[in-house]
């Protein structure tokens, strides 16, 4: 549905703005159709994966409570699967919303639901970053490294936590707008066009652009370390005091890495769709409201797509790796082994 132009959608939950808000769309039957029914195939099988990666977590973490880097793992793929599950339980609702005329929801549901959006996705790229420094910091300072699960506990309540104060702007502001006979009532944010261009641009920073460069970074380090110790002796890395680097383990890296470039590949183009019409708002002028519509159904299912394909990767992630009790113990004399000879 369309929304006056002094508004805009940062959710994919939401309308697509359009540039003639008195026109009414009119999807086809057909393609209303079609996209609940994708829409509802695609929240089955992420809450499927999500509750069977949970489970897996679970059983897991009773036979590993020992090894407190599992339990370190364990806190922050729960997060990821719980930020997932959060926003795939709200996919009933906008299949409902696609087949009714106006918001049936209420306003608190108006502020809840439409909100976890942004609360879900800060989550998921701020816990995917820490997890990215974690992998760093394992591999640069081995013998530095906190992996206790209080430590783990910390910094997701840090994610979580910057989540929601990232999100309480779009919570405070949403509302409840009467939109006509046709459109009856509509949940729309409550600012002007400046306001929403500068929050957009804040949270496109924040979710993509942020930790994109964080984690880029990370990992072309983790690279080069990678890349020097495979083509250097481990006598000639020049520490002759403490541990040098051990080289990263590159199923994990990839596995992390995986994670976060499906995020990007389905959150970017929501992202291009949000911020077009604030910065290049002619390019849409054109575009009929239809299209506009279709749009935005298809970034949706992108979206909820990115929750479905996860739990594959948390559980390649959480899978079994054997290890000797002998090996876990053996980091202070491989640093003493790794200084150069007398």
């Amino acid at each position: 549905r369309p929304i006056p132009p002094s508004t805009v959608t940062i959710s994919p939950n939401m309308s697509a703005p359009s540039s003639s808000p008195s026109e009414s769309p009119s999807p086809s039957p057909a393609s209303t159709a079609l996209f609940c029914s994708l829409l509802s195939l695609l929240s089955l099988l992420g809450i499927l994966g999500n509750l069977y990666t949970l489970g897996l977590l679970l059983r897991r973490r009773r036979s590993r409570r020992r090894n407190g880097g599992v339990r370190c793992c364990f806190v922050r793929v729960l997060s990821l699967a719980c930020a997932d599950l959060l926003y795939l339980f709200t996919a009933p609702f906008i299949v409902y919303d696609s087949l009714a005329s106006g918001w049936a929801f209420g306003e608190l549901g108006c502020r809840l639901l439409l909100s976890l959006d942004l609360l879900t996705m800060h989550a998921s790229i701020f816990t995917l970053t820490a997890m990215s420094l974690d992998r760093y910091r394992a591999v640069a300072h081995p013998l530095h490294t906190s992996s206790t699960n209080s430590s783990g506990l910390l910094r997701v309540a840090l994610a979580w936590g910057l989540a929601v104060a990232l999100s309480l702007p779009m919570m405070i502001t949403l509302h409840l707008e009467d939109g006509g006979e046709q459109e009856g009532q509509l949940c729309v944010p409550a600012w002007d066009e400046q306001s929403s261009k500068a929050y957009l641009s804040v949270l496109f920073c924040t979710s993509i652009l942020g930790p994109g460069l964080a984690i880029g970074a990370l990992y072309a380090t983790l690279g080069r370390l990678y890349w020097v110790s495979q083509t250097k002796p481990v006598w000639a890395s020049g520490s002759s005091s403490g541990c040098s680097p051990r080289a990263p383990k590159p199923k994990v890296l990839l596995l992390i890495l995986g994670i976060v470039l499906a995020f990007w590949a389905c959150f970017l183009p929501f992202w291009v769709w949000q911020l077009l019409p604030l910065y290049q708002p002619d390019m849409l002028r054109t575009v009929p409201v239809g299209t506009q519509v279709t749009v935005n159904r298809i970034l949706t299912s992108l979206t909820y797509g990115n929750s479905c394909v996860n739990p594959f990767f948390y559980t390649l992630l959480t899978g079994k790796r054997r290890r000797s009790p002998q090996n876990l113990n053996t980091v202070n004399t491989l640093c003493r082994k790794s200084s150069p000879p007398q």
